[in-house]
């Protein structure tokens, strides 16, 4: 089985596909590897592939006018981004970099949108990973406007807790790691910001910090503060199957 084939196998999209079907997007799909810190594809550059992500992680980013990173979105191995490709948009407007070495599998937007015209159930699921986006965005944006810099904070930890959430002895672990400017970049803030607020969550108790981690040891209390309904966590693994990871992860496209 050729490397593309056993990735689009892997994606839980592309699971009810026919064997004739999968071999039609490995006809046109191409492999490719990205080293950590470099980029998928560029604003500007034409959106004529939807990609799906076989191993490692990359973040969707987009620049502000004064040059700052906002991070619009992580994608986990067995999501599929740049899917605004399919819409015939032209070029795109945001950056992919990845986070760590990535291997990535690029398939041609024309060939994806005949697929879907014949395949109803892929149709609905891509609607859906668009739609889903799109809330999250929407989302974001009314927190910004709206919510001080401790409450989008908080509402953000509540949200990667849900989605990258494992509990341990000592609370409700993130495992995703990231910076206090990742955080920053994620919420519109600055990191200097990010580390105070941080650093009195943790004086009440509501957190615990560590080098790239944070532990949520009182997640229902902190929910209650921002009013936001109590997480229902998902124990991540770093071999987690690409289930249903491609619509709980997503912030952006």
């Amino acid at each position: 089985m050729s490397g593309q084939l056993w990735y689009l196998k892997a994606c839980r999209l592309f699971e009810s596909c026919t064997p004739e079907q999968l071999r039609r997007l490995e006809a046109n799909s191409r492999v490719k590897n990205v080293s950590k810190g470099s980029p998928v594809y560029l604003p500007a550059d034409e959106a004529d592939s939807v990609l799906v992500l076989a191993s490692g992680r990359i973040k969707i980013c987009h620049l502000t006018g004064d040059g700052k990173q906002s991070i619009l979105a992580f994608i986990e191995p067995g999501e599929i981004f740049g899917e605004l490709a399919i819409l015939n948009v032209g070029n795109r407007d945001e950056y992919a970099e990845a986070v760590e070495d990535a291997r990535v599998v690029a398939i041609s937007g024309d060939a994806l949108c005949q697929l879907m015209e014949e395949h109803q159930g892929l149709c609905l699921g891509i609607t859906k990973i668009i739609g889903v986006r799109r809330q999250r965005i929407e989302r974001r944006v009314k927190h910004l406007l709206y919510l001080s810099n401790r409450e989008r904070i908080c509402h953000l930890l509540l949200e990667l807790a849900e989605q990258y959430g494992r509990d341990t002895v000592r609370g409700l672990e993130i495992t995703l790691r990231l910076s206090h400017q990742d955080l920053a970049s994620l919420v519109g803030s600055t990191r200097e910001t990010v580390t105070v607020v941080l650093g009195q969550l943790q004086s009440e108790g509501l957190i615990e910090l560590g080098r790239r981690k944070v532990i949520l040891k009182a997640p229902d209390r902190l929910a209650h503060q921002v009013g936001a309904p109590p997480i229902q966590t998902k124990e991540a693994s770093p071999q987690q199957s690409p289930s249903n990871v491609y619509l709980r992860h997503s912030f952006g496209s």
